[in-house]
């Protein structure tokens, strides 16, 4: 992987900007500007909830604003679980090169759409419930757990402070494949079709049966059906060759929670 290290950088340094606004029906008095940020494609909403928080307290009646907070693009709650990248992609038109504009909200929490991961801590366990899958699905979870727990605060407080080579000086050993083997057991992967936040996950193996390395074009004919043939495939805003070569894909292109988040486009068979 030591040669590619410039692509692992430019993955981590990937940013979108976001214009935040209130919620106009918890504001009291004057409406105030929208805050922007420049925000990490790797991370979470609930990271930057406690500066877009402490720009808009003053704007927001009071019996809101320690209210747990979520967002929303055009009425639609984002989950606060999935990767800012993630739903940048689901729900942003590509044409568009404008600041992505989303509304926070301080109250009327939708517990029916949302996890509620109003603390660090919470984001925390999930995030390490997502690599400990990965792991699981890598190296049968050998390497995660061979892990200590001063691994594991690592790896996050890498994320969550920006510290690329503190996170990579412990990723590198999730991103290996095990002892003697040439690959990974297999590829940790959420196949996304279109908007409305469902994934699916099926066992991609990185080879063939005849022990050939597989490509985006394996995959486009593992994934294609009678009805419709998988023609592309995006990722951080990226959209992939067919001769990428899957392997390669996982140990680079992967999210910090080890998963590659792979956006499928079809058309009819």
């Amino acid at each position: 992987m030591a040669h590619d290290r410039e692509v692992l950088r430019m993955i981590w340094e990937g940013q979108i900007g976001i214009c935040f606004q209130a919620d106009s029906d918890e504001i009291v008095g004057i409406n105030p500007e929208p805050f922007y940020l420049m925000v990490s494609r790797l991370s979470y909403l609930p990271l930057v909830t406690d500066k877009v928080r402490k720009y808009f307290t003053r704007y927001i009646a009071a019996e809101h604003q320690e209210g747990a907070a979520w967002f929303d693009y055009n009425g639609t709650p984002l989950r606060l679980h999935y990767p800012i990248g993630v739903l940048y992609d689901l729900l942003h038109p590509e044409e568009d090169s404008t600041p992505w504009c989303i509304t926070i909200h301080f109250s009327k929490f939708p517990e029916d759409t949302l996890v509620k991961l109003n603390t660090k801590e919470l984001l925390e366990s999930h995030y390490l419930s997502c690599l400990k899958e990965a792991d699981v699905l890598k190296h049968r979870g050998l390497v995660i757990s061979a892990m200590q727990k001063k691994d594991h605060n690592q790896l996050w407080l890498g994320l969550i402070n920006d510290k690329f080579d503190q996170f990579w000086a412990v990723n590198r050993r999730l991103m290996e494949p095990y002892s003697d083997q040439e690959s990974f057991k297999n590829i940790p992967v959420r196949f996304y079709f279109d908007d409305d936040f469902t994934y699916m996950q099926k066992l991609i193996t990185p080879l063939s049966e005849s022990g050939q390395k597989k490509n985006l074009a394996d995959l486009m004919v593992e994934l294609s059906t009678p009805v419709r043939k998988a023609v592309g495939f995006r990722t951080h805003g990226i959209d992939l060759h067919e001769e990428t070569n899957l392997q390669w894909m996982s140990e680079h292109l992967s999210y910090p929670d080890n998963f590659l988040h792979l956006f499928v486009d079809y058309k009819s068979a």
